[in-house]
């Protein structure tokens, strides 16, 4: 090619590589959607900062774990309260039915049912009509689905028709079928009852180790995806094996599923139950935002403990609960919390066990309860000395290895010691207590929001 003709097709490139833009020729980065703050619902913006951690004044109880020191965290949200037994309940909800529409798309599927057949057939997976696929789900469906063990991976339940749960409305022996497999044999019913197999309600997700990929630059991928499967329903039978030799049935009984502790915190789930919810929050949400062509939202979690205690302190430096302090008191004689203030005495504070989320009066980030009512899972893992050795920007120690999982705030059962906002204490991560629950945090995007 001579030099004239080089020239040439060089500029041809350089016209058509221009056309429609109206740059310049200037660096003026990728063009995105534009970003507005969407603050979580149920939650309030926690402003970045720093803080005094630790035990600001006497460890009386000579534990000597919280040691005080300076740490800055980022700005996030956090639930203005504990979670409600009526928000876990959905859920619950949501795996129970979840699982139910997938046995009968896989019935329907196996017996050849399609929404124009009726009965089970109208819970047929929503790709058993592949005309209907766009090309990239048609392409998806002929390579990637039923790779796994049951085949069924990667098919989408159909979600459009609602459940029938009254058994003189099922509409065919096939559905009957399916919905005798979800609820204990008749043998371990009583009283006439028909009661769900809770066993069943499993909720499958999957997360990536981000630690452990950071430190491993060799490690593929898939090698640092964790998928977990839990058991999600409470254990309500907590109210019965936490004390011994007392009288607690009705809570056994009623707690979670009655409408009149709706607005009480969730109890009887254990940290790996609390980290499920979060991963099913973000889906539930991340699936509306996809709805609407919308940017997806950062995850929810648990927060790390230096978060919770920053959360809790409300922006009060050395404070010693989350009103201030010392007392537990206010100046007209009533009680801040929900707590066990004298020895036996579980009502002093109007209480005797668990109040409303929202009772008492909220901190200065308006949240409610980060003292009393129940404690509170967080991300992190107990060492007595993990204080000196974490770093001091968004400080977080969780191993993997380490079982002991951080709770705190103290409970209804807990005497004031343990709602300072700077005491520690653990439960092993498979326990579950009836006096534990938890709140979420959602990431703030973007730096620009800090404390005074």
């Amino acid at each position: 090619m001579d030099m004239k003709k080089f020239v040439l097709l060089t500029a041809v490139i350089t016209m058509l590589a221009s056309c429609g833009s109206n740059d310049k020729g200037e660096l003026v980065g990728v063009k995105g959607k534009s970003w507005h703050p969407e603050k979580p619902y149920g939650m309030e913006l926690i402003p970045g900062g720093a803080f005094i951690m630790g035990k600001g004044d006497d460890d009386l109880a000579g534990v000597q774990d919280a040691p005080a020191k300076t740490a800055t965290v980022r700005a996030f949200y956090m639930d203005a309260t504990e979670i409600t037994n009526s928000e876990y309940r959905e859920f619950v909800n949501w795996v129970r039915d979840s699982i139910v529409r997938y046995k009968l798309a896989v019935l329907a599927d196996e017996v050849g049912k399609v929404p124009d057949d009726g009965g089970i057939g109208e819970f047929a997976f929503k790709d058993a009509d592949t005309a209907n696929m766009s090309v990239y789900e048609k392409y998806m469906f002929e390579n990637y689905t039923g790779l796994g063990p049951t085949g069924y991976e990667g098919r989408k339940i159909n979600r459009d028709v609602d459940l029938i749960f009254d058994t003189s409305d099922y509409p065919d022996e096939y559905y009957t079928e399916v919905m005798d497999t979800m609820y204990l044999p008749l043998e371990d019913s009583y009283n006439g009852q028909r009661t769900w197999d809770v066993k069943k309600f499993k909720f499958q997700y999957s997360h990536m180790d981000i630690q452990e990929a950071a430190r491993n630059r060799g490690i593929k991928r898939r090698d640092a995806i964790v998928k977990e499967e839990i058991e999600v329903y409470p254990d309500t039978a907590v109210w019965i094996r936490d004390f011994s030799y007392s009288y607690n049935e009705p809570m056994h009984n009623d707690y979670f599923w009655h409408d009149a502790y709706s607005e009480y915190p969730v109890v009887g789930v254990t940290w790996k139950q609390a980290k499920a919810f979060c991963e099913w929050r973000t889906i539930k949400k991340n699936s509306y935002q996809k709805s609407r062509k919308a940017a997806m939202v950062n995850t929810f979690r648990l927060p790390s403990e230096a978060e919770w205690e920053y959360a809790a302190r409300g922006g009060l430096q050395a404070a010693t609960y989350p009103w201030g302090g010392p007392y537990t008191k206010s100046d007209r004689g009533c009680f801040m919390a929900n707590f066990k203030p004298v020895r036996g005495d579980y009502a002093a504070d109007q209480a005797l066990y668990t109040v409303e989320a929202k009772s008492y009066e909220p901190n200065d980030y308006n949240l409610f309860n980060m003292a009393g009512n129940v404690a509170e899972w967080v991300n992190a893992s107990y060492d007595a000395s993990s204080y000196e050795y974490t770093s001091t920007i968004n400080p977080s120690v969780n191993d993997n290895n380490n079982q002991r999982k951080i709770v705190r705030g103290g409970s209804w059962k807990d005497v004031a010691y343990f709602l300072q906002v700077s005491s520690r204490d653990y439960e092993y991560a498979d326990s579950a207590r009836s006096y534990i629950g938890f709140r979420t945090v959602q990431d703030y995007m973007g730096t620009q929001v800090t404390g005074k």
